[in-house]
């Protein structure tokens, strides 16, 4: 039986209340919240913490066999930024690491692509949404990234969802389109790509339904997502399925994600969905596509690490409309009076990229000392090449000493740097985000993850900060 193996989902701390939108540019206010990605993530920082949730499993990562990244926001073009998220969970080397990029349509290639792999593969679907300021597409915008690993009973892992049965129906529609290293969208009117996609979506899900010998009253949990709002509304409304089946579409809370949009909505329902339930997905782009499911007696015990709505419920405080503005470069700011920082060197990067991007420390075999970043020589006992990898982004911390840095180089002034003791031993100097000056206190318990240190030159400088572990999250759950 091929099917769901593992998910997970990442939803951004930070929001921006719509509110403050219309407060600062004089427009109609709107309701509710969006995911705001913090200054340090993208696409690819946001895509690593999808797939840490999704393979938090003890030996998931080692079973898996290929890795495709899907985002319309590629933090590079040319480079493959899957190998980033691949070095980031230190899976196999012979694992395939390739993008699906530049469509919200590519999420929909991944997860078709990795349900009907021969091997274990994990879909990883994110987005960064940005708009110009004021347009529909800022307010009704979101960021977010979820992870799927397909596989079967063969592979060693208990199927949480089958796969019953996917069709896609594809349309050259020109209803959204944005050009090379343009700033936004370009969107047409609603009204004429409406009625378009609700007859492809009738015929995907027609023929899916078919293949799997059920009727549409048979769908337990029936979403609907895509960036024209009207034809989901109207696709929801109009498809003949129960009322009570279709799932709310959480834009009022954190926006409208893209391409990761339906992996958050999907990863929504597993999370509560009981077994035994029929699960149809329907993805709008440029088509129409159809994914349907079946939960298992496992998925109960195989939940996502960080279920969906716990996320939304954590979320901050909502942030400056001016801060949204200088995190998305919209706004300049005048930097600090420093050199500038300098970009990461290809060669010392590559030669230690399972610390740099998998934060794989060392640990002695005579006499236990842990070594962060990992070292040749035990720092205690003296003894050379005695050492023993040990990954620690897992690993949860104790905040021992701190600094408030109002001079350096950072898009979200001031800089809080944290010294880190953690469990088991080891110390390490660090970054701390997703914080305030509040936040950064001697004896505040932290987590890590991954993120973007700094742009210089063109060039990305990722590496793993600490985060303030919050009351109702659970430490350590990112194995």
């Amino acid at each position: 039986m091929a099917g769901l193996i593992a998910y997970g989902a990442y939803v951004p701390y930070h929001r921006l209340a719509r509110a403050a939108i219309a407060a600062t540019l004089g427009t109609a206010a709107s309701r509710g919240t969006r995911a705001v990605a913090g200054y340090d993530e993208d696409t690819t920082s946001m895509a690593v913490e999808a797939a840490r949730g999704a393979l938090a499993r003890d030996g998931l990562r080692a079973r898996i066999g290929q890795l495709f990244l899907a985002t319309a926001a590629p933090a590079y073009l040319d480079k493959t930024n899957a190998t980033a998220v691949h070095a980031a969970l230190g899976l196999d080397p012979h694992v395939l690491a390739a993008d699906m990029a530049g469509s919200v349509r590519s999420g929909l290639g991944a997860l078709v692509t990795a349900a009907r792999s021969p091997v274990p593969t994990l879909a990883v679907l994110s987005d960064l949404r940005t708009g110009l300021p004021g347009g529909s597409d800022e307010t009704a915008g979101g960021d977010g990234a979820a992870a799927f690993a397909f596989g079967g009973h063969r592979n060693g892992a208990p199927v949480i969802a089958e796969l019953l049965a996917h069709d896609t129906v594809s349309d050259e529609i020109l209803d959204r389109w944005r050009l090379p290293g343009a700033p936004a969208s370009r969107v047409w009117e609603e009204r004429f790509a409406e009625e378009i996609y609700v007859s492809l979506a009738d015929k995907a899900l027609s023929a899916a339904l078919d293949q799997a010998g059920l009727d549409r009253g048979a769908i337990d949990h029936f979403i609907v997502s895509g960036l024209h709002a009207r034809a989901c509304a109207s696709v929801r409304r109009t498809a003949g399925v129960r009322p009570e089946a279709a799932t709310a579409d959480l834009t009022a809370e954190i926006g409208n994600a893209g391409t990761a949009q339906p992996g958050l909505l999907l990863a929504d329902v597993l999370d509560r969905a009981a077994p035994g339930r029929i699960i149809a997905l329907v993805v709008l782009g440029d088509g129409a596509g159809v994914l349907l499911l079946r939960t298992t007696d496992a998925l109960p015990a195989h939940r996502g690490a960080r279920p969906v709505a716990a996320q939304i419920a954590a979320g901050s405080a909502p942030i400056p409309y001016a801060a949204y503005l200088s995190w998305r470069g919209l706004l300049d700011r005048e930097p600090p009076r420093r050199p500038d920082p300098e970009p990461p060197y290809a060669p010392p990067a590559h030669r230690r990229n399972s610390w740099k991007y998998g934060f794989v420390a060392s640990r002695c075999e005579k006499c236990g000392t842990r070594h962060l970043p990992p070292d040749r020589v035990c720092v205690s006992c003296r003894s050379v090449d005695a050492m023993t990898d040990e990954p620690m982004e897992h690993v949860p911390g104790t905040v021992a000493t701190f600094t408030v840095d109002r001079l350096a180089h950072t898009p979200s002034p001031p800089m809080l740097v944290v010294v880190v003791d953690y469990d088991g031993g080891g110390r390490f100097r660090c970054q701390l985000t997703d914080a305030t000056e509040a936040d950064a206190a001697i004896g505040a318990r932290v987590e890590m993850t991954f993120r973007r240190t700094v742009t210089a030159a063109g060039v990305h400088n990722y590496f793993w900060k600490a985060r303030p572990v919050r009351t109702g999250e659970t430490e350590g759950t990112h194995g």
